[in-house]
């Protein structure tokens, strides 16, 4: 319960800073602003968790090449040999 109090206070203090700040720096008139923020607001709410979201699931999607039988199982010399070409172009 207390979360989402949290959660819904914070969606009313990013309306509120959003109504303030755009309408007094685009100058808009009060029902101008007013749309502005109804329609940031949740603009701003999906693109940080989009942003969160990206950051938790992908390192999780790219498991280390050093446990996958087709890394383990490479020549060493064929590794070298592409990172020296990949260092002089």
């Amino acid at each position: 319960m207390r979360t989402k109090i949290k959660q819904y206070s914070l969606i009313v203090c990013l309306f509120l800073f959003l109504f303030v700040v755009i309408g007094g720096g685009l100058h808009l008139n009060p029902g101008g602003a007013f749309i502005a923020a109804a329609t940031g607001t949740p603009l701003l709410i999906y693109l940080f968790n989009r942003r969160l979201a990206r950051e938790r699931i992908e390192p999780d999607l790219c498991p280390p090449r050093k446990d996958h039988p087709a890394a383990r199982d490479a020549p060493t010399e064929f590794r070298s040999r592409e990172v020296e070409d990949i260092a002089r172009h």
